[in-house]
């Protein structure tokens, strides 16, 4: 049985190197990567190291006195005095990124968190109302002849970092879309051998002559499915490596990873690789299941390329939301293995649920094997006729 898997491995994965387009797949799309990692910590550090003055255009509905005035040039503030029709106008014409009423003792700020500028300029806004609340603060407690950092500063607070990693926000952002991007590149170097492979060869009426052989179904399958796991292992190395390189480069290159190391260690690099062939093996399967029930290559892709989006949206929302790895998330396809990427990136492992995410892939990957081995003895499924 062995020799007959393996006859049938062979033929497929010659047909896929011989293939331009499944080598473009499994090439092209990886080299995506170092140009989203690269993209994306470039855009982190324009951000960080934007200049104070390209957001610190003020609007304010009052004169100000002489220790606002020194605090404004402190904080190099380009502001303008008006009224709240006259300031509201300067806003739009986007002369000033926000402007600041005052109604008693309450100071109102006017922006748009859609808008860039005025988001970024709020922060500078809120520095000058606190520093100069502190010092109203510190004058009042003065004129009562009461010491002020005995109520101001009744407790102090520091930090200690338990994990940079953990708790650096760009690092975190950085190397969990590099990881989805090379999830998203498996599925779609996948995609292609595995319409061949089924559909295609129904397409092209193969598929009948390599069934005239004495093989048996479930050869064929198996042998079709380890082609399409292999080029899909193929893929999700070389495009974690060029994730690798990429931040690599990004660690030396940009200052917002200062003092951070964001490469993974040996630990994290091996549990990685664990999980993109095992991810492979699913989204194989997975892959030959659909395009296998489908009459041409044609209609194969068009019912592949939801995959696409199964495979990076469920991991990038959870994601977004901060959802916690249970048990039971360990065991649901598409989002256990991001979650137990960013868990162990983080130095959190887990055995149990790295356990249940292998155990989980390994019963979903039997099942979707027996179903098209089952399928491919009906000549339903066989023939496009």
């Amino acid at each position: 049985m062995k020799s007959k898997i393996n006859l049938v491995l062979k033929k497929e994965l010659r047909e896929v190197f011989r293939d331009k387009k499944s080598l473009a797949m499994m090439v092209l799309v990886p080299l995506l990567i170092p140009f989203l990692v690269i993209g994306i910590s470039a855009l982190f550090n324009f951000e960080i190291n934007t200049s104070p003055d390209d957001f610190n255009k003020i609007g304010f509905s009052y004169e100000f006195d002489f220790v606002q005035k020194d605090m404004a040039k402190y904080y190099n503030l380009d502001y303008v005095v008006g009224n709240e029709k006259s300031l509201k106008r300067l806003y739009e014409q986007e002369k000033i990124d926000l402007y600041i009423i005052k109604k008693d003792n309450t100071y109102e700020i006017n922006y748009d968190e859609n808008n860039e500028r005025s988001a970024q300029t709020v922060y500078l806004a809120e520095k000058f109302l606190n520093a100069y609340k502190k010092y109203l603060q510190e004058d009042l407690l003065k004129n009562n002849n009461i010491e002020s950092s005995n109520v101001l500063d009744i407790i102090n607070i520091s930090y200690k970092t338990m994990n940079e990693k953990e708790n650096n926000f760009y690092v975190n952002y950085v190397t969990s879309y590099a990881f989805l991007f090379v999830i998203m590149a498996i599925t779609v170097s996948a995609t292609y051998p595995a319409t061949d492979a089924t559909a295609g060869e129904k397409e092209r009426g193969t598929l009948e002559t390599l069934l005239t052989f004495p093989i048996r179904s479930k050869d064929i399958i198996i042998g079709k499915f380890l082609s399409v796991s292999i080029t899909s292992i193929i893929t999700g190395l070389l495009s974690f490596g060029l994730a690798l390189l990429s931040l690599y480069y990004s660690n030396r290159w940009f200052p917002i990873y200062k003092d951070l190391n964001i490469l993974p260690n040996l630990t994290t690099t091996i549990i990685t690789i664990s999980i993109i062939i095992l991810y492979s093996f699913l989204i194989s399967g997975l892959c030959i299941a659909v395009a296998s029930r489908a009459k041409s290559f044609k209609e194969a892709q068009s019912a592949l390329t939801p995959l696409t989006f199964i495979c990076f949206f469920p991991g990038m929302i959870a994601d977004m939301v901060n959802l916690k790895t249970t048990n039971l998330v360990a065991l649901i396809p598409f989002i256990n293995h991001i979650q137990i990427y960013n868990d162990v990136n983080s130095g959190n492992i887990n055995i149990l649920h790295i356990i249940l995410m292998f155990t989980s892939v390994i019963i979903f990957v039997s099942l979707v094997l027996y179903y098209i081995i089952k399928q491919y003895k009906s000549e339903k499924i066989l023939f496009t006729d």
